[in-house]
């Protein structure tokens, strides 16, 4: 359980993710999670498309939190220009992870910061993966733990699949659900001095990902 920063305005993070979750952890800034409830889907490429939904989902629940900070994120991974999302079974999940086998993607992360006085920062943070070439075993052997039934893509860089991963180019945390250099400079662009000490607050235990 984390020790509350006394603050009477803490930053909210537009995402149920606890994958996202823990990684803003790492600032030491309070924050309070309410998710969004929005739909997940836009028009365009990987880059248009995670801005413009993680802009649509900051802007729900700031709407909601006029005189607060709201930080929300989207992922998304693409092949060939193909967007892999999450899947929606296990089949789906395999057909992913033999698109990805012993190829390159690209994984996008949109960023969106909104606050009082007008403040709306969005961004986009791109990391290029490589998986080394996954048999047909491998590949089932993943699908039936579970894991890549939440997961952009299919893999979870921070679970299992790292061991399928041989090169990364850019940032770890991206490829995660929230990249952590970006997030902290658009953070200090907000006039929020960074690392803070202490832990900060988490206001809702929810598991899923968002």
């Amino acid at each position: 359980m984390y020790s509350c920063i006394p603050s009477p305005l803490p930053l909210i993070l537009a995402s149920a993710s606890p994958r996202r979750r823990d990684l803003m952890s790492h600032f030491g800034l309070p924050f309070e999670i309410v998710p969004s409830h929005g739909p997940e889907n836009a028009l365009g490429g990987g880059r248009e498309q995670v801005a413009k939904i993680a802009h649509d989902k900051c802007s729900e629940v700031a709407a909601l939190y006029p005189d607060r900070l709201v930080l929300a994120a989207d992922t998304l991974v693409c092949v060939d220009d193909q967007i892999l999302g999450k899947p929606k079974d296990a089949r789906d999940a395999a057909v992913m992870l033999r698109k990805l086998s012993g190829r390159w993607h690209d994984v996008y992360t949109g960023v969106c910061l909104r606050g009082p006085n007008g403040l709306v920062d969005t961004r986009v943070e791109v990391t290029r993966v490589e998986f080394i070439p996954l048999s047909q075993v491998m590949i089932d052997r993943y699908v039936a733990t579970g894991e890549p039934m939440d997961k952009a893509g299919a893999y979870a860089i921070q679970g299992i699949s790292g061991i399928f991963i041989s090169r990364i180019e850019g940032s770890p945390s991206n490829v995660i659900g929230l990249p952590l250099a970006l997030v902290g400079e658009m953070l200090q662009n907000a006039g929020i001095t960074l690392p803070l000490a202490s832990r900060p607050c988490q206001t809702n235990d929810t598991e899923t990902d968002v």
